[in-house]
């Protein structure tokens, strides 16, 4: 007798072909951007009073891309700002995560510091600046303090989140198994809430890196943000819009990373599931 299999004839086909749908849905949305680019140069190309933006066209665009990738000065440019951008993301987590397990876990913390902690969220990471610019002697250290101040609100509201959504039920078995708060914090809490933590880094990574660009406008001299400031200067827009397509797709494959240890880290859900 011959065993009938697990597994479906094709059964591995459907996957695979999920997988380029997907691709071909996202090479197509891309198409449909450089398609809305190219026409947007055309028109600029045609319009007299519009010919000074001519050089944010696609073709020159992509020229000054080539440029600044093939000389090396596209690894100069992005190193500090990533730099700065790490730092930051790292004070922010450093802060972030065990207050936000705190907040989930003790009630009373919760609710002597949502209202304080909800103003502070609202206020413009920007609107520091003065401050953060008098406050360091280096206007490094002012960059990294407004990243992290951008950031840190994401990750402790996610992980808090992520704290109030675990089941009772295994912090009790977890006690009942003898558990001190070391473990009850290693081995439940931070591996319970690492999706939570993964999300709100994602997020807050997403805030930082748009807020990287009008901080790096301070007095430093390197980064992607003085890049594009020197670029306006000198008038030089092809080499701008370059900078900027930069911009995108380094924060599009940092998302991209963030997404990928998530997926990774999400076995608890589909435990819980």
């Amino acid at each position: 007798m011959t065993a009938i299999p697990d597994t479906p004839a094709g059964g591995f086909r459907l996957p695979r072909l999920g997988r380029l749908r997907g691709i071909a849905n996202a090479a197509l949305g891309i198409a449909a951007l450089m398609l809305l680019w190219w026409l947007g140069g055309l028109a600029v190309a045609n319009d007299p009073d519009l010919f000074a933006f001519a050089d944010f066209a696609p073709a020159p665009t992509l020229a000054a891309l080539q440029d600044i990738v093939t000389s090396g000065e596209v690894w100069q440019m992005s190193g500090p700002s990533l730099y700065r951008v790490g730092y930051g993301m790292g004070i922010a987590a450093a802060i972030g995560v065990p207050v936000g397990i705190a907040i989930g876990r003790i009630p009373f913390l919760r609710e002597i510091t949502n209202v304080p902690f909800q103003f502070l969220r609202m206020i413009s990471p920007l609107s520091w600046m003065p401050i953060a610019v008098m406050a360091y002697d280096t206007w490094d250290g002012a960059i990294v303090f407004l990243i992290a101040v951008a950031a840190i609100w994401p990750i402790l509201f996610s992980t808090a989140a992520g704290v109030r959504r675990i089941d009772p039920s295994w912090l009790k078995v977890a006690r009942n198994l003898g558990a001190n708060p070391f473990h009850m914090l290693f081995v439940v809490i931070l591996p319970a809430i690492a999706v939570d933590i993964l999300t709100g880094l994602r997020l807050a990574l997403g805030v930082a890196w748009v807020v990287l660009v009008p901080a790096e406008y301070l007095g430093v001299t390197s980064g992607l943000g003085y890049a594009i400031n020197d670029a306006r200067d000198t008038l030089d827009y092809s080499r701008l819009a370059a900078v900027v397509a930069v911009i995108g797709v380094i924060g599009f494959a940092l998302d991209w990373l963030c997404m990928l240890a998530i997926k990774k880290f999400n076995w608890v859900r589909d435990t819980a599931h």
